[in-house]
């Protein structure tokens, strides 16, 4: 399984490096970084929250001087995006930026500045949030094509479809996204391009350990690796501490996943329940 790790863990919404963050731990910070390259991350995503542009690029830098690996810029905001890239070492590859929308087509314009890897969020669109797997590839298209407009190559593009967590997975997002994958893999005009999920937020608010004893987040993840992964994921932002395999189909948390894909709806919920309870 060849998957690259972008490393998650210096990220404001994260509560143990919020603390960081507030209490301007800059050496906690940066033994993060280090933490992560050294547990074979390919990427180490720094995402400051609400923080200035001057910070961004501060602890940008200050990450670059223990680590050898490129940076994801985690932002929305167009000057802090800004901010990050224009600290990025090139001679380490081109960095990431995570993340480029239907609603935030805009930050393209960054491309004329720094040349970077876009991750571009396809769950969205200019209607709002989407539903269906045809709106998903619709926002793709819509995304590849303005790529296109500032030559980016496919091979730089990594799609993120939105991991909806399927504890709460009511509506089925997580058949739409891997819908919308395989709609992605077979279009020849999409060929090359990269695709990845926040892959933590899949399991989000799930306890840590069944009732055996047994872990539940981790082998969760890797069922849904083993659908995704023959679709053209190759990339995840993540733990580096997390065991992500593939899995045989009469694994327990696969076998859950793939009830919960049949059933949908409220009987998807109560599947995930029954798995780890």
């Amino acid at each position: 399984m060849q998957l690259k790790i972008i490393g998650e863990s210096i990220n404001d919404s994260v509560p143990s490096t919020h603390k960081l963050f507030e209490a301007e731990n800059i050496a906690a910070l940066k033994e993060l970084a280090q933490s992560q390259e050294e547990g074979g991350a390919a990427f180490i995503d720094v995402n400051v929250g609400p923080r200035t542009p001057d910070f961004m690029q501060m602890l940008v830098g200050e990450v670059h001087r223990v680590t050898t690996v490129p940076i994801s810029v985690d932002t929305p905001d167009p000057a802090l995006a800004e901010a990050g890239l224009k600290v990025c070492d090139p001679a380490r590859g081109k960095p990431i930026l995570n993340s480029i929308s239907p609603l935030r087509a805009e930050m393209f314009e960054l491309y004329k500045l720094v040349p970077f890897r876009p991750i571009l969020l396809i769950s969205e669109h200019k209607g709002g949030a989407c539903h269906t797997a045809g709106e998903t590839f619709d926002a793709a298209k819509f995304l590849i094509a303005e790529a296109r407009k500032y030559g980016i190559p496919n091979d730089d593009c990594i799609f993120d479809p939105g991991i909806a967590p399927i504890g709460t997975d009511s509506e089925g997002n997580v058949k739409r996204l891997l819908t919308a994958l395989e709609m992605i893999q077979n279009d020849p005009d999409f060929k090359g391009v990269h695709a990845s999920v926040g892959l933590s937020n899949f399991t989000v608010m799930l306890p840590p350990k069944r009732a055996d004893g047994s872990p539940t987040k981790g082998p969760l993840e890797s069922a849904f690796l083993t659908k995704a992964i023959p679709l053209g994921l190759d990339h995840v932002i993540g733990s580096v501490k997390r065991k992500y395999e593939l899995l045989s189909p009469d694994h327990p948390a696969m076998q859950c996943l793939e009830d919960c894909l049949a059933r949908g709806g409220f009987e998807a919920i109560m599947r995930v329940r029954e798995y780890y309870k």
